[in-house]
C-alpha cells in the first residue's frame, strides 16, 4: 500500500475511534489530516464531514475516513462535494466492492456499530483496494455528470 494523505475527521460518537485509526494510519507512513472533531463532547457531524469531503473534492487529500455512529450522516455529507465518492461500508465485501466498482475516495464508518479490529481491518482494505476501472470507468463517468 503506497503512502498518502488522507483526511479524517469524526463526530463525537466517532472521535475514540477516529484518534485510534489516525495513530495507526500515521503508523503506516500515511500523512493524516485532521479535520476534528477535537473531543468526545457533543458537535454536530456535518461540519466535520463536510471539511474532509473538501479535502478530496479539491485534490488536497487523495483519500478520506470518516466516523460518527453510523457512518451515514457523515457520507450523506460528503456526497455532496463534488468528485467525491463517499460509501458507508460495514465488513469487508462492502468495503472491497466501494473502491473495485465505484472508485470510492471515502469510507465511512459506523463507530458504534463496529468494533475496532474489524475497522481497522476496513480502513486498511479500503486504502490498499484499487479501482478495476473497466466497464466501472463508465459508471463512475456517469455519477460525475450529476454533479453538473
Amino acid at each position: 500500500m503506497k503512502n498518502m494523505k488522507i483526511a479524517i475527521a469524526s463526530d463525537h460518537a466517532g472521535y475514540d475511534v477516529k484518534e485510534k485509526v489516525l495513530r495507526h494510519l500515521e503508523s503506516a507512513g500515511h500523512q493524516v489530516v485532521d479535520c476534528g472533531a477535537s473531543s468526545a463532547e457533543s458537535v454536530d457531524y456535518p461540519q466535520y464531514a463536510a471539511a474532509a469531503a473538501q479535502k478530496v473534492s479539491s485534490g488536497e487529500c487523495e483519500q478520506a475516513v470518516e466516523f460518527c455512529g453510523t457512518g451515514i450522516g457523515m457520507s450523506i455529507v460528503a456526497n455532496k462535494f463534488p468528485g467525491v465518492r463517499a460509501a458507508t461500508c460495514c465488513n469487508t465485501f462492502t468495503t472491497e466492492m466501494a473502491r473495485r466498482h465505484n472508485n470510492a475516495n471515502i469510507l465511512c464508518l459506523g463507530a458504534r456499530a463496529l468494533d475496532l479490529q474489524v475497522i481497522l481491518e476496513l480502513v486498511d482494505l479500503f486504502l490498499k483496494t484499487p479501482f478495476e476501472g473497466g466497464r466501472h470507468t463508465r459508471r463512475v463517468e456517469q455519477i460525475s455528470e450529476f454533479e453538473k
